[in-house]
């Protein structure tokens, strides 16, 4: 059975290799950004993206697909910013139900960050659910962390997944799976030895917990680092200078605390090694770090998966029956 899904908001791709791995095959992912873009083309050729602006993407052309998924920008609800909500120009919830209505999926699965949960958004987490009841939607929000998911990395993400009521029961949530998350140490060990440094066995040993939240940063700031002063406290624990990102890994004769790469923050938000991250080092570690990692975005989509096949058969079998009586 084909499983079709399209994404908006799509990023550098962790949402989209996730469901692409739990089975789902992408019919449109929508994205602003031209080097994210160019990510998602240099690792899938095959995948139709399209760049643009959600506000001016219709859901018209794909009305009855399997799913529409999204991440939509989450400075209205982080903590890091002014927690604005509806009244943030950047709310995109709003035009995520527009493409609801429009295309009117079996399934949808919408992800944001923990500030969503705030009692201050209370209200609009229930009135998001009320419009997708009042469409024939089954739907709850869940506060999931990404190391419950094998991913080494704090990382709680506020996800919304809604289904026809026909699919409902046959979905469950999945709140963890039987992947315990490697230590950074373990996770980065042949990256930081890859420039010949000595010590990399050493600091690999003592990086012995999982990571703090990596954050994507903003355009207003600018700059890559790893996050607020007590996530950088929080990595130089782990043997790590979160003031920036390195262009390689730590070089023979090295002295000090190393640096992440891009490829390593990546392997960090649990993307494969192989994925590309194209444009310079800053917007290509923006992408890493505004992502949904993947192994997430592959439990949640093999159990909407499992919904929809079971459902259809179903559905299928009770029409069956129905004909031959």
């Amino acid at each position: 059975m084909g499983v079709y899904s399209v994404e908006i908001c799509a990023g550098a791709g962790g949402q989209a290799l996730g469901l692409e791995q739990a089975g789902f095959h992408h019919v449109a992912l929508v994205e602003i950004d031209a080097n994210a873009c160019n990510t998602l083309n240099a690792n899938r050729s095959s995948w139709n993206v399209i760049q643009g602006d959600v506000k001016e993407f219709s859901g018209k052309p794909y009305v009855g697909v399997d799913l529409l998924a999204g991440g939509v920008p989450c400075p209205p609800f982080s903590v890091a910013g002014k927690q604005l909500g509806k009244e943030d120009e950047r709310d995109l919830f709003p035009e995520a139900l527009r493409i609801v209505r429009e295309c009117g999926p079996k399934a949808v699965m919408l992800e944001n960050v923990r500030g969503l949960f705030a009692p201050k958004f209370a209200d609009y987490r229930i009135a998001m659910k009320a419009e997708l009841e009042q469409l024939g939607y089954v739907c709850e929000w869940e506060l999931v962390q990404a190391h419950h998911y094998g991913v080494p990395q704090l990382r709680p993400r506020t996800l919304l997944i809604a289904l026809k009521k026909e699919y409902t029961p046959y979905f469950t949530w999945v709140h963890s799976t039987s992947l315990a998350p490697p230590t950074v140490g373990e996770l980065l060990y042949h990256e930081m030895a890859s420039g010949y440094w000595e010590r990399a066995k050493e600091w690999a040993e003592q990086a012995d917990g999982i990571a703090p939240t990596l954050v994507g940063g903003s355009k207003k700031h600018g700059g890559a680092d790893l996050g607020p002063t007590r996530a950088r406290e929080a990595w130089r624990k782990l043997g790590v200078d979160g003031m920036g990102i390195a262009d390689e890994p730590p070089h023979r004769g090295f002295v000090g605390l190393p640096k992440l790469t891009v490829r390593m923050a990546a392997l960090v938000q649990g993307f494969p090694a192989g994925w590309e991250f194209t444009g310079k080092k800053t917007p290509a570690y923006k992408q890493v770090g505004n992502a949904f990692p993947p192994p997430v975005a592959c439990a949640m989509g093999r159990s909407i998966y499992k919904a929809l096949s079971y459902g259809k058969q179903q559905s299928d079998y009770q029409w069956e029956r129905a004909v031959n009586e």
